[in-house]
């Protein structure tokens, strides 16, 4: 019953995240937003949706372990799993964009986590506060510069047809989705560790963080199937950076996250900074701006390492 709970609630939380994503992205078009900055900031936080509504579950419900193993355990399985399972099928030319601005803000994020979790093994409020004020900034300096490059609205072609009445609908809809799939979700998970006899860290950096993840690998492997994988690469890192500073931001201002498992900081943050870290090499070495089907094996075999390390 447990994992039955489990599957409907990753059901509910992706199924809720495409609806909270459409109505989000309807309204947008309505107040004639331009596309790079729905793609910047509503897209962005619909898809990063699913990750901070079960993390702010966990932390009210007095879980910790879930609520930071899950934003780890999604980093860590964007960029072996995904960008790795993307690499599989197709190789990526990077842009610039992806050491000028993407990875060094990632990087940020993930050690500036990794200190606060070191000095003294929690997330609080201020701390919070501290992540939020850096992604709007961050936000800010993204449409900025982009404002300079593409600022026009969607053409009419584009546009998705949707009456207001539909947009409040989905909005109703996916938010309701969200919030019993979290509920279903954290609870089936907490209830298998315990029958598993097994630590909730272990639920949440495996079963919970990849079913958050499942937005993220779908539409990579069908932008990489298309021969779009320049994009995957770019959803990947910003939906890493979304985790750190949306996710576990506003989840820390809600409820401090305290009492964390011991395992999450001797290991798994170390495994969330080395895949971040190899990222940079890898893009250098040994061509020049590219990613290939070999470093899509190291990295689905590292995470596959890391799984079983876990485990």
């Amino acid at each position: 019953m447990d994992f039955l709970f489990i599957v409907i609630g990753l059901a509910l939380l992706v199924f809720g995240g495409n609806w909270l994503l459409k109505a989000s992205v309807g309204l947008s078009q309505k107040l004639n937003i331009s596309k790079i900055i729905v793609g910047l900031t509503v897209v962005s936080f619909a898809t990063s949706a699913p990750e901070m509504i079960v993390s702010i579950k966990a932390a009210l419900d007095g879980y910790p372990d879930i609520a930071i193993g899950n934003v780890v355990g999604s980093n860590i399985g964007n960029i072996g799993l995904v960008l790795g399972m993307v690499l599989l099928i197709n190789s990526i030319q990077v842009n610039t964009s992806f050491y000028a601005t993407d990875w060094p803000m990632k990087m940020i994020a993930s050690f500036l986590l990794f200190f606060f979790l070191i000095v003294d093994g929690k997330l609080s409020q201020l701390e919070g506060i501290v992540f939020v004020v850096l992604l709007l900034c961050f936000l800010a300096y993204l449409i900025k510069i982009n404002k300079r490059v593409q600022t026009e609205p969607f053409t009419q072609e584009e546009e998705i047809q949707t009456t207001m009445s539909m947009i409040f609908f989905f909005l109703l809809l996916g938010g309701g989705a969200l919030w019993l799939g979290s509920e279903l979700l954290v609870d089936g998970a907490v209830n298998l560790a315990e029958h598993l006899g097994v630590s909730k860290r272990v639920i949440a950096i495996t079963v919970v963080s990849i079913g958050t993840s499942i937005p993220e690998l779908a539409s990579s492997i069908i932008a990489a199937v298309k021969k779009e994988s320049d994009i995957s690469i770019g959803n990947i890192i910003g939906s890493n950076i979304f985790n750190i500073l949306s996710v576990l931001g506003f989840t820390a201002i809600i409820k401090p996250i305290e009492s964390i498992d011991a395992k999450i900081l001797s290991n798994d943050i170390y495994w969330m900074l080395g895949f971040g870290l190899v990222l940079l090499p890898m893009v250098f070495l040994p061509k020049r701006n590219s990613l290939s089907f070999r470093e899509g094996i190291l990295l689905v075999l590292a995470y596959s390492v890391f799984i079983y390390s876990t485990i």
